[in-house]
């Protein structure tokens, strides 16, 4: 692959996948935050329509929701959205009712303790909610929240079959351009690599600091090197015991 078509089409691919990655990201925080939330209100009603979301958007293709929002709404609201930002959208919708009950289930497992203590201390709902159960609930949404980070990822691919110009449509061109498959699509499951393990690295680190925020010390993490000095001691100390026992 010539640096030209590099510099080209790949670069700018990998920076419209960030964004496309960002902006979804943003959107569906806030509607997993705005319907798991809702999901535990004390009104049956708003349990209802959260609940309603959550199921029509968890049961419906991402890929069909990007088309019937690029192409139907306009016909139905008089208006047409760019490419990127139907994309967005319905990146930002589908999954955002997946992380809506990753906020449903870390709320209810906070110790009901917990909300008694606030009822006792004459807390409003909101500041239960903001003081106590959502710093508590917090760092338990973090890692389920880093796979469905890494999957809207990976989802993005989606988006090359409106034109967008992200990664796996600049490999489709790169790929007519040049007929290396091999190549630019091996290069193209690298990229994605990367760009997936830098997102979990930054998300532990977010936990990490969660988790220290409310007075909870993380668990340290075990890396290779590690794994193989902790191996090698192991066997240092079985081959110890082996030998003075042949000795006595």
């Amino acid at each position: 692959m010539t640096a030209g078509l590099w510099e080209h089409w790949v670069l700018p691919g990998i920076w419209i996948t960030i964004q496309l990655t960002l902006y979804s990201a943003a959107l569906a925080t806030a509607v997993a935050f705005a319907v798991g939330i809702a999901r535990t209100h004390h009104l049956r009603v708003v349990r209802f329509f959260a609940g309603f979301y959550t199921e029509i958007f968890r049961g419906t293709s991402a890929l069909v929701l990007m088309f019937w929002i690029f192409f139907v709404l306009p016909q139905l609201a008089g208006w047409a959205l760019v490419p990127m930002w139907a994309a967005v959208l319905a990146l930002g919708l589908s999954y955002g009712a997946y992380g809506a009950e990753v906020v449903r289930g870390a709320l209810n497992a906070v110790a009901p303790a917990q909300r008694e203590a606030g009822v006792a201390l004459s807390f409003t709902p909101w500041q239960r909610m903001r003081l106590i159960l959502l710093p508590q609930a917090v760092p338990e949404m973090i890692p389920p929240f880093s796979n469905l980070l890494i999957e809207l990822l990976k989802g993005t691919a989606l988006v090359s079959l409106l034109g967008i110009g992200d990664v796996s449509f600049a490999a489709y061109l790169v790929r007519l351009a040049t007929t290396e498959s091999a190549e630019i699509y091996s290069i193209t499951l690298v990229i994605y690599f990367v760009l997936a393990f830098l997102l979990t690295r930054g998300m532990r680190i977010l936990e990490r600091r969660a988790k220290a925020g409310i007075g909870q010390r993380p668990e340290p993490g075990v890396g290779i090197l590690r794994r193989l000095n902790l191996r090698r001691t192991t066997e240092e100390s079985g081959n110890m015991i082996a030998g003075g026992g042949g000795g006595a």
